[in-house]
């Protein structure tokens, strides 16, 4: 009798976990993928349901028998019958377990949405972390292998869309994969051609109104005239907070008074909030920090971005000149590799070569890709080359009055945003 008793809790449970396992469609059919490791379910905020995945990749996409890692994406369901937005992130996909998380195309196109963690962000890191496989063709290939999957569970149309460097991803995947998605939509990707691309320095030469850089400019001199007092409480805000650097503390101080415009324009801060000249040194250095987080200058357990902009997708410098004998260093040249890599990584060399290829493709050819950018966004400095836009019939660029990194179809005039959507629904149902 006991052993029928323990046969039966245990068929019973057995059967419960069924049924969870079969509560829906969707759930069964993901669990069933190739390559699926797990599917948790979530909150199904905006959308009819939401699943977390853990998919197997290969570490090398052209030489499977390196290595396996598991990769996190997120699937929103609104619908079989539905198109599906593919989010080609840049970094970590936290934020899509958000129930309040929803792209813009989305929300507007009823879509279904997949949300793929870049590969060595997140809880998509290899162990142990070999940087000889993170580069943007792998990272193609990682997007390819989930589209691939999904596409028996999602016939209709695909939308590819990502911002900042998740932008530039999604322009990567279209080149490598341009069946993949049959509409792009990019915000802000820069394509840079050097780890100190050249551009951007100039860009904040002109940007804005003389007014606004008069105004950037003093705050930075202010700053570094009263690094005598300032640097001893910057030192002991970033103890406080446990920043460590590769570098020593009045470096640190440089370089985030340096990276102060840059931050400015980037989000579209209004030069008003400016602290006054004759403010307190205690006032003065909160602003700075606020802006600019002297984390970004930490050592950081997750260092991908800088090994990415090493190798490949490049960054940008910073113009000392206008601040001669007022700088603990003589030039900013080689910071990044310098400061912001981790040892392991030093030995990277970057070639521009994906940047050549990205610029090559959309030159010769004409996806329907938007591409959107804010005019004042430093990283504008870097968009794609405009004139791959010259004479296309389908690739569209969209650069936003005045508009910061936070350039969206949302942010545009109403006139402009009736345009995108008539284009991109255009494609998409032939409306």
């Amino acid at each position: 009798m006991k052993y029928f008793r323990l046969t039966f809790s245990f068929l019973a449970l057995l059967l419960a976990g069924l049924a969870v396992a079969g509560a829906t469609e969707l759930y069964d059919r993901l669990i069933a993928l190739k390559g699926v490791v797990s599917v948790e379910e979530l909150d199904k905020g905006f959308f009819e349901e939401r699943y977390v995945v853990m998919f197997d990749q290969p570490l090398d996409h052209k030489n499977p028998s390196k290595g396996h890692f598991e990769q996190r994406f997120v699937v929103a369901h609104a619908g079989f019958d539905r198109p599906t937005v593919i989010v080609t992130e840049g970094y970590g996909g936290a934020r899509a377990l958000n129930p309040r998380y929803r792209e813009e195309l989305s929300s507007r196109l009823g879509a279904n949405q997949i949300f793929v963690e870049h590969r060595y962000f997140g809880e998509s890191t290899p162990s142990p972390r070999n940087w000889d496989y993170l580069n943007a063709e792998n990272a193609a290939a990682d997007l390819h292998a989930v589209r691939q999957a999904l596409a028996a569970v999602y016939p209709e149309k695909w939308v590819g869309t990502g911002v900042s460097k998740g932008g530039e991803n999604s322009l990567i995947y279209r080149m490598y994969y341009p069946q993949d998605v049959d509409v792009t939509v990019a915000y802000v990707g820069p394509i840079c051609f050097g780890v100190e691309d050249g551009r951007h320095e100039p860009f904040l030469e002109r940007v804005g109104t003389a007014e606004e850089r008069a105004a950037i400019r003093e705050f930075q001199t202010e700053v570094l005239k009263r690094r005598k007092e300032l640097v001893p409480l910057f030192d002991e805000y970033c103890k406080s907070k446990g920043y460590e650097f590769r570098t020593n503390i009045d470096e640190v101080f440089d370089l985030c008074v340096l990276e102060y415009p840059f931050s400015i324009w980037q989000w579209g801060t209004a030069v008003s909030v400016i602290p006054a000249s004759d403010s307190p040194h205690q006032e003065l250095l909160d602003h700075l920090t606020a802006t600019v987080s002297p984390d970004y200058f930490a050592v950081s357990e997750e260092p991908s971005f800088f090994v990415q902009a090493q190798r490949e997708l490049g960054y940008y410098g910073y113009d000392t000149a206008p601040f001669e004998g007022l700088l603990s260093i003589k030039n900013a040249k080689g910071y990044l590799p310098r400061i912001l890599l981790p040892d392991d990584a030093r030995r990277i060399r970057f070639s521009d070569a994906l940047s050549r290829k990205i610029t090559a493709f959309y030159k010769t050819n004409d996806p329907k890709v938007i591409c959107i950018y804010g005019q004042n966004d430093p990283w504008s400095a870097a968009m794609l080359d405009t004139t791959a836009f010259d004479g296309k019939q389908n690739m569209k660029l969209i650069v936003e009055p005045g508009g910061s990194h936070r350039a969206r179809i949302k942010t545009q005039s109403d006139e402009v945003q009736n345009q995108i959507w008539k284009t991109i629904e255009g494609w998409l149902f032939g409306i």
